[in-house]
């Protein structure tokens, strides 16, 4: 009998919708990346001022993965982008959960790996939705 509740709990909780990411979230937590990411409008516009270790956030979704001009990528992202991968809401939250991890996983590559050594346990999605509301 146990394992029968246990299992319809289960059930009903891979069921339940997914929580829709928050923007405003997103931006309250970016504050974690600026030590290393800035976002600058292309007008100039200094959105968040960050560091300067991670590329320039701003337009990132839609983007393809690896490409502001200028900036020098490790070998993972180089490989995404010669793959032809492009940043999506959904990517990007995935990998900036464990970099590393997602590099291997749509790369087929066990050796991939990122330069990124942060991972954001949670509310990444909120994070992708902030870059997204930023537009390009």
């Amino acid at each position: 009998m146990k394992k029968i509740i246990f299992s319809a709990i289960g059930a009903v909780t891979l069921a339940a919708p997914a929580v829709a990411a928050d923007p405003t979230a997103g931006e309250a937590d970016f504050k974690r990346c600026k030590a290393c990411h800035a976002i600058t409008a292309e007008d100039g516009t200094n959105i968040v001022k960050g560091g300067k270790t991670g590329p320039d956030l701003f337009g990132v979704i839609g983007r393809p993965v690896g490409s502001v001009e200028g900036f020098r990528y490790g070998g993972g992202l180089e490989a995404a982008h010669e793959a032809g991968l492009i940043w999506d809401e959904e990517n990007l939250a995935v990998y900036i959960t464990d970099p590393s991890a997602w590099l291997k996983e749509v790369l087929a590559d066990p050796g991939a790996k990122s330069n990124m050594t942060y991972k954001h346990k949670k509310g990444a999605e909120d994070i992708a939705a902030y870059l997204a509301s930023l537009g390009s």
